[in-house]
């Protein structure tokens, strides 16, 4: 078993997401702002990238779910243990509470799945929508974003989640590219508070620094749960060599009571 102790910043602070602001987090009872899920998996995925550097990068599937939020200022420690010709990883508070869970095999077995010509059909809507039940599309594709992957922005999401491994001067960090899979949906919706609940990521081939990848994405699942409002994409990145990487990624668009 190996140990990662980090601490969890809050980055996103000035995002649009105001639950990621202590004002409108603590409406909704938690202790402050909450540092944003994708950064949690970026910490999560260091002592991965720590074993098996390029090879991780390259060619993995990993599921990762946040059960409770990390704060700001606080230190988190990442736990890996071998399961079941993988690796379970869990991510825990100061107070030892379990704030999420992850596993993560590699290489990468699942054959890569087709890219349907439909992903690309959808503009970009002159204006964004607030987001509903009502206005989530599951017939149509979102607009497919074409994703600059410059070094700098790279360096600056690596450094947001105190990782100086050297692999990045060339590869995406894992944060930055989950990150895309909340930009995607951004882009077409107005989401006022909303957290990332769990992604589930097919990783055929590393994603480069300073290369151009298309990022086609589907709302693919709507539903309701103990008043939350919960929303299923299906995202894959694609290159002209053909898919990337897969994503399936979950939110609730709506909190209870809002």
């Amino acid at each position: 078993m190996s140990i990662y102790k980090v601490v969890a910043i809050n980055h996103a602070a000035e995002s649009e997401n105001r639950i990621h602001s202590d004002e409108i987090a603590s409406r909704f009872g938690f202790r402050g702002a909450l540092v944003p899920g994708v950064a949690v998996y970026g910490y999560m995925t260091h002592p991965l990238v720590e074993r098996f550097c390029v090879d991780w990068l390259s060619s993995h599937q990993t599921s990762v779910r946040f059960l409770k939020p990390a704060y700001d200022g606080e230190e988190l420690t990442i736990e890996m243990k071998p399961a079941g010709g993988g690796w379970d990883l869990t991510c825990t508070s100061p107070y030892g509470e379990l704030l999420a869970v992850m596993n993560s095999k590699t290489p990468c077995t699942a054959a890569p799945a087709p890219v349907a010509e439909v992903f690309s059909r959808s503009p970009l809507a002159p204006e964004r929508l607030l987001i509903s039940a009502d206005t989530i599309n599951l017939e149509r594709p979102l607009p497919v974003w074409h994703w600059r992957t410059e070094q700098a922005s790279n360096v600056e999401y690596a450094a947001q989640v105190a990782d100086d491994q050297a692999v990045y001067a060339e590869y995406v960090h894992p944060h930055w590219a989950l990150g895309t899979a909340n930009y995607i949906l951004v882009r077409s919706y107005i989401m006022p508070a909303w957290i990332h609940v769990g992604s589930e990521i097919t990783q055929h081939r590393a994603l480069h620094a300073n290369s151009t990848v298309d990022i086609a994405a589907a709302c693919v699942e709507k539903w309701e749960r103990k008043g939350h409002e919960f929303v299923k994409l299906d995202i894959r990145y694609t290159d002209a060599d053909g898919l990337i990487a897969r994503v399936m990624h979950t939110a609730i668009y709506k909190v209870a009571g809002t």
